[in-house]
């Protein structure tokens, strides 16, 4: 089949959700086309696994900025899930939603309908929380949310350091108030991931008017002057057009969607014009106003002893012992997300509204675990979550295969 009402390009957490939504209605059909491979790696599924994918380039796209003189040349690392569900299927499954203020400002832009008390329903509808059941919670949606069932007794030191400087335990971060510590909650059903995919799109799978096409690398978006028609897309070394009747949807994400506008014709002329591309659409926004968080990680030694991840022999022992014990109960160290403790503060008394985020983590964390440490440790990331400098997204090459060219000036407008 070539033609469908939708084409979907990008299976993670956004295409998971519209290709389960879309294809709720029997009479229209959705192609789902992911560059990455299904999601049914043990890495995405053990979520202690998130530590081998993180690092490399398993269901990973593990794109590199330029390097940045704001951070003396270094490149930043920006690991994006490569599989079906996308950066859902790869990270510390964390579940962390913002402060309202976020999406108030969001709707205060001009973006009608993304306040909080419109958004709230949403949230709700998507989750199944294993624990809280009131006004913010949701029960019954196919998201599951839950406590870690084998947390580290470090977290407990970790919301004792926190009170001691004056941030309060939260028993709910994502409740009334975002203000203060708590152990983090996890998307995890069964003491397994449960990313986009898992939630979503798995279940659907058997849906006639639903195709999904994994390993499928979109090139560019077919236009009949300035109406997307279809898309044009590699798979196993040949190209293959696909076209629609109703509506492309890009959802390739912040790095990817960009991307493929610019292949496209969609962009700056300028810059296609750079890399031979015909325009179709001047549109100089795209690849524009990137943001991101600035994130600094504390780590810290400790003895092998303490209830933490490392490279020792008693690591090695305790994984041994480990494995059978999450293949039977699903428990232990293998459910484990690492990052297990979360907590938001404001930097001082002038700001209302927390603007500081501490992530506890069972483990030394050095460039996202692409650095390995022979020890045992903790580490606490601190990110800064409105940072005022914004950065771009520009093409390296035509070619798609070509890596994308990331600048991110993270700290070319920060003062100190």
């Amino acid at each position: 089949m070539d033609r469908y009402d939708f084409i979907i390009v990008g299976g993670g957490s956004a295409g998971c959700v519209l290709a389960s939504r879309l294809s709720e209605d029997p009479s229209v059909t959705v192609c789902l086309l992911e560059a990455g491979g299904k999601d049914s790696s043990p890495f995405i599924h053990t979520p202690v696994g998130c530590v081998v994918m993180m690092p490399t380039k398993i269901n990973n796209w593990g794109f590199e900025t330029v390097p940045q003189p704001g951070l003396n040349g270094r490149k930043g690392y920006q690991p994006r899930g490569k599989t079906l569900g996308g950066s859902s299927s790869i990270n510390a499954m964390m579940y962390a939603r913002g402060h309202r203020y976020d999406y108030d400002l969001w709707a205060s832009l001009g973006n009608s309908g993304w306040d909080y008390e419109q958004c709230l329903p949403y949230f709700k509808k998507a989750e199944n929380n294993e624990v809280f059941n009131d006004e913010y919670h949701g029960q019954g949606g196919p998201l599951n949310v839950a406590n870690l069932r084998s947390p580290s007794e470090m977290v407990k030191r970790y919301l004792d350091a926190c009170e001691s400087i004056g941030v309060p335990r939260n028993p709910d971060v994502n409740g009334a108030e975002q203000l203060g510590a708590m152990q983090t909650q996890v998307t995890q059903r069964n003491g397994e991931r449960c990313s986009a995919a898992k939630a979503y799109l798995t279940p659907n799978l058997h849906r006639p008017n639903l195709t999904v096409l994994t390993k499928a690398t979109t090139h560019k978006v077919l236009f009949e002057g300035k109406r997307a028609v279809g898309i044009e897309y590699g798979l196993k070394d040949q190209r293959f057009q696909i076209f629609c009747d109703r509506e492309v949807i890009l959802s390739a994400g912040a790095f990817g969607s960009p991307q493929i506008l610019k292949l496209s014709g969609v962009g700056a002329k300028a810059e296609l014009d750079k890399h031979g591309i015909e325009q179709v659409h001047e549109l100089p926004g795209v690849g524009e106003n990137l943001q991101d968080h600035i994130d600094l990680v504390h780590s810290y030694k400790c003895s092998a002893k303490r209830d933490t991840f490392g490279v020792s022999l008693q690591m090695a022992a305790e994984m041994s012992k480990a494995l059978p014990k999450w293949l039977r109960q699903r428990e232990g160290k293998l459910s484990s997300n690492f990052a297990e403790g979360i907590g938001f503060l404001c930097s001082d008394d002038s700001v209302s509204v927390p603007d500081l985020e501490f992530v506890f983590v069972v483990a030394v964390v050095d460039d996202h675990a692409r650095k390995i440490h022979a020890s045992h440790g903790f580490s606490s990331h601190v990110t800064l979550l409105r940072p005022k400098s914004s950065g771009t997204v520009k093409l390296n090459s035509a070619d798609l295969m070509m890596l994308l060219r990331l600048i991110l000036l993270s700290l070319k407008i920060l003062t100190i």
